[in-house]
């Protein structure tokens, strides 16, 4: 009996994403292999703003030095200061991409500060959209491979179409029939389960698994 056209259609894309999910799991791979040195780490820097307007904010970089300067600070009548909003002020795009992704606060600054440190920029990728586009809560303790998101490369669907098919994740498609592909449909095709998102000035292509 003849397949419906609906139902190859259904075949051709699950063989898609199981074969996308290995092309992910090379990227990655090849990512991982490239660990950022210690000299290209630079530490966000952070200012405290405290929510008495009779006390004045500061800069930090550490979580040290955040608990010795609250310890200093008082307001104009003497007080001490317990509540501050924590603003991302410089760093690395990826780690103010990062502070905005995870609301950065009083409460998660540390923890924040931790991961900046910790983690790679793929790693941190995987984080924000894990956390801003798909629903997960933040979880420095996590690996952030953990997060069940597939993250491609791609500058749109189009570009990771064609990497799809010159990888030969569709199988074999014999040269002469290749400039007649309609890669605008494939593309269209992966919209139902890929997002384009720009991240810290990089596009790219994820999916939630």
């Amino acid at each position: 009996m003849a397949r419906s056209s609906s139902a190859v259609f259904l075949v051709c894309f699950s063989r898609t994403l199981a074969a996308g999910q290995r092309f992910k799991r090379g990227l990655l791979e090849g990512l991982r292999k490239k660990p950022q040195k210690e000299s290209e780490i630079i530490m966000p820097q952070l200012h405290a703003q405290p929510y008495d307007i009779t006390a004045s904010g500061f800069y930090f970089e550490d979580a040290e030095e955040f608990r010795v300067r609250v310890a200093a600070l008082r307001n104009d009548h003497g007080d001490p200061i317990e509540e501050f909003e924590i603003q991302f002020i410089d760093g690395d795009d990826i780690d103010c991409a990062l502070a905005s992704a995870i609301g950065l606060s009083q409460a998660n600054y540390a923890a924040y500060l931790e991961c900046c440190t910790a983690w790679e920029d793929w790693q941190k990728t995987l984080v924000i959209i894990a956390v801003a586009e798909s629903g997960y809560s933040f979880e420095p303790d996590k690996d952030p491979a953990d997060y069940d998101i597939d993250i491609y490369p791609a500058d749109g669907l189009r570009e990771l179409a064609h990497q799809f098919v010159d990888d030969g994740l569709l199988g074999d498609i014999p040269d002469n029939l290749l400039p007649y592909f309609d890669y605008d449909a494939f593309a269209r095709d992966l919209s139902v389960e890929y997002t384009e998102a720009m991240i810290a000035g990089q596009r790219l292509v994820w999916r939630a698994g």
